[in-house]
């Protein structure tokens, strides 16, 4: 099969959904709208989990993990949640099969093995979780709560896109509670801050922080934080979201704790999540035509080694030095393969790790051994170099620390180039056709405003900004008075 990319000038689409599969990252599955990971893939999830779950255990939350069969009534008691997940639930009638009399070898639906009461997969757990915290919070002493779950979700979509829309998706969701509001927000924006940080510092990827408006919000939400960042294409993409739920929960799952006057009062609550979306992300902010460009921190890869040779003796004598340099680089932290194939040359090789993003390339042969220097290919620049085998360790660490700044500086300049500060709703339709990225406009506040202008350009409201709200002007689109420029975009 081949390996060449449709151009991403050509079809950005069709390039994304190339590269997901040439490199080995997922594929679609039996069942329609769902994925499967693949061992490469998984690997940069698992890193992108292992980072995650670190920070969320620094700041004292415990991992734990509830079902993922969610009871109608349980599902039903949040009417803003349940609502605003309805059309993408999948539910369970029934728990058995049994063969059909009629048609030899094929299995039906016994029609006497209907469930009691229908289960929810779920599409999120606030139901399932609140249900638990009922029996766990009596006193002001049982609070705070901090819990994370890695787990699955279903969400029943009807157009989907490996890693950015699936049927079926892995995520991390937090769960909260609290005696006192002040304690729920600070935790909201404290996860906020959290994902900023891990986008930033490990996926290299800049991103703006704000709220979302209410149309945008979480369904049951009293305030959603947000995380945006920009793709090549100029489209934002959600990259996290965490929520102030306020008492909605509470008062819906009747969750009450004695405070410290032993008075009665309802718990505060938040929620938020990242998902296998920030893979989607990953590959669309910093890949080329080439194939993936990994920051190193998240690169299941770090280094690779490929041996150049034309006989047995020089393979041998080859892949003693490269074990040395392997070694001495794993001693550092750093991950290494030493691809030996013997069924594949060198350049199908090179071309096999561009494309999967492996931010550094060793390639050593006779010559450089005689020289005691190697050749050295970075992903991000493509830039070929010889270096002295001396101090390579140290070497190559630096080397990674400027791959991964470079690849923000490089992402940070592009997104900052693509915010457009619009005032004139003509220009507004004309930056969004003909240009794209974040339009950073006045808004009256009204959802009817949201409205028109996504009907008219299929731009949303993707995040206020912190830093804008309480800047007075004129909405772009209705001319009223505004307190805040907020930033408009099409999404994904």
């Amino acid at each position: 099969m081949s390996k060449k990319l449709t151009s991403r000038l050509e079809d950005y689409s069709k390039w994304y959904n190339d590269l997901v599969s040439k490199a080995d990252l997922a594929e679609q599955s039996d069942v329609r709208g769902c994925m499967i990971i693949k061992p490469y893939g998984y690997a940069i999830w698992e890193k992108i989990q292992s980072e995650l779950d670190i920070m969320f255990k620094s700041t004292g939350h415990q991992n734990a993990y509830f079902p993922m069969f969610v009871p109608k009534k349980l599902f039903e008691a949040e009417e803003k949640n349940a609502e605003g997940f309805a059309k993408e639930c999948a539910v369970v009638t029934h728990y058995r099969l049994i063969s059909d009399k009629n048609n030899s070898g094929k299995l039906i639906v016994d029609p006497e093995a209907k469930l009691e009461e229908e289960l929810i997969v779920r599409p999120t757990s606030e139901a399932i979780i609140w249900s638990s915290f009922k029996k766990w919070i009596q006193s002001y002493r049982d609070l705070p709560i901090l819990i994370n779950q890695w787990a699955n979700v279903v969400r029943w979509e009807m157009r989907t896109r490996l890693f950015l829309r699936t049927s079926e998706f892995l995520w991390q969701e937090g769960h909260t509670a609290h005696s006192k509001k002040e304690e729920a927000i600070k935790e909201a924006k404290l996860i906020n801050d959290l994902y900023a940080k891990f986008a930033e510092d490990f996926m290299s990827i800049p991103v703006i922080q704000g709220i979302k408006s209410e149309t945008e919000r979480f369904a049951g939400a009293i305030e959603t934080y947000c995380i945006e960042a920009l793709m090549q294409d100029g489209k934002s993409l959600q990259a996290g979201t965490s929520h102030f739920l306020g008492q909605n929960f509470a008062k819906a799952f009747d969750v009450k704790f004695a405070n410290q006057e032993g008075k009665l009062d309802y718990v505060w609550a938040t929620s938020w999540g990242v998902s296998t979306r920030l893979m989607g992300a990953l590959i669309m902010t910093h890949s080329d035509d080439n194939g993936l460009v990994l920051p190193p921190k998240l690169a299941p890869i770090q280094v690779v080694i490929i041996p150049i040779y034309k006989n047995q003796e020089q393979f041998d004598e080859v892949s003693k030095v490269a074990h040395e340099i392997k070694d001495s680089l794993s001693q550092t932290k750093i991950s290494v393969k030493y691809d030996d194939r013997e069924n594949f040359k060198p350049g199908y090789k090179f071309n096999e790790y561009e494309l999967k993003g492996v931010p550094i390339r060793i390639s050593i042969g006779p010559r450089d051994i005689k020289n005691n220097q190697v050749e050295l290919a970075r992903r991000d620049t493509l830039e070929k170099s010889l270096i002295s085998k001396n101090d390579l360790s140290e070497y190559i660490s630096k080397l990674l620390n400027e791959i991964q700044h470079n690849l923000f500086n490089k992402a940070l300049s592009f997104r900052n180039e693509n915010i457009t500060e619009v005032d004139d709703f003509e220009e507004f339709k004309n930056i969004i056709k003909n240009k794209g990225g974040f339009i950073s406009a006045h808004w009256d506040g009204s959802s009817e405003t949201e409205e028109e202008i996504k009907k008219i350009t299929k731009a949303t409201i993707r995040c206020i900004p912190y830093e804008t709200v309480g800047e007075t002007g004129s909405c772009v689109f209705s001319g009223k008075p505004s307190k805040k420029r907020v930033l408009f975009a099409k999404s994904y």
